[in-house]
């Protein structure tokens, strides 16, 4: 198996939302996240982005450009429904949401301490929801 190209992780999640654009922005100035990428058509839609914190990578994308697919859909277009959260390691878990919370952003649970028990870990960690209704976890390993 050949390696992903240079600064891919193996796995790159795709989120979708209906205004990847002002997403990409939130996302950016909200949790830190840097663009390497951003690639609009014609309207202005991100067809492709690749933002990248602290060694992970994710792609941004515009629900519904291709036609006759029904998918990719944001959560807020499915009605709230989604099927996964994404996780984040961060160096500091207080100061990261008390950073999201002036923001604006919706801290679903608040920070606390997880103690998986020995021969495992501890970390910090909180869950904020994203305007558009994707799940966030950001953690701290303790």
């Amino acid at each position: 198996m050949k390696n992903p190209p240079e600064g891919w992780p193996r796995i790159t999640p795709a989120v979708f939302y209906d205004d990847a654009a002002a997403a990409i922005d939130w996302l950016t100035s909200v949790f830190g996240f840097t663009v390497r990428v951003r690639v609009e058509n014609d309207e202005g839609q991100i067809v492709h982005s690749q933002l990248a914190m602290n060694g992970g990578l994710i792609m941004v994308g515009q629900a519904g450009l291709t036609p006759g697919r029904t998918y990719p859909r944001s959560p807020q277009a499915a009605g709230g429904a989604n099927t996964q959260a994404l996780c984040v390691f961060v160096d500091d878990v207080d100061v990261h949401c008390e950073h999201a919370r002036e923001a604006g952003a919706a801290i679903t649970t608040e920070p606390a301490t997880q103690d998986y028990g020995e021969g495992y870990w501890t970390e910090r960690t909180y869950e904020v929801r994203d305007p558009e209704g994707h799940y966030w976890w950001f953690l701290q390993r303790l």
